[in-house]
C-alpha cells in the first residue's frame, strides 16, 4: 500500500465512525426515538452481560483443575462490582480484566 492509499483509508474510515457516531443525533433530534431504539438503549447492557457470562461459562471443564474456579469467581467479582457500584460499563470491563487476569496468572 502506498502512502497516498494508506492515509485514503485512514481518511475514509474516520468519515464512517464520524458519521455513525452522529447518525442517533441528525435522524432523532426532533422526535421522540422509535421503540426499537429505546428497546436497544435500556436493555442492550444487561444483554452484554449475559453473552459475556455464557461466553465465559461454556467451557468450563468442572473435571480438571482449578475446576472452573476462575470462571466462576470472574463471575462472583462481576456481580459484586455491578450490585456495588450500578454501572454496567464498569461491571464489564471490571469483570472481564478479573477474568483475564485469572486465566493469565493462575
Amino acid at each position: 500500500m502506498s502512502g497516498i492509499e494508506l492515509y485514503l483509508a485512514i481518511a475514509v474510515m474516520a468519515v464512517v465512525n464520524y458519521f455513525t457516531r452522529v447518525f442517533p443525533f441528525i435522524f432523532f433530534i426532533r422526535k421522540e426515538p422509535p421503540k426499537a431504539i429505546v428497546f436497544v438503549e435500556r436493555f442492550f447492557p444487561p444483554i452484554i452481560m449475559m453473552i459475556l457470562i455464557v461466553y465465559t461459562l461454556k467451557d468450563i471443564e468442572f473435571s480438571h483443575y482449578p475446576y472452573g474456579l476462575k470462571e466462576i469467581l470472574s463471575v462472583f467479582a462481576t456481580a459484586i462490582l455491578h450490585l456495588t457500584i450500578k454501572n454496567y460499563l464498569i461491571s464489564i470491563f471490571g469483570g472481564t480484566i478479573f477474568y483475564m487476569a485469572l486465566v493469565q496468572y493462575v
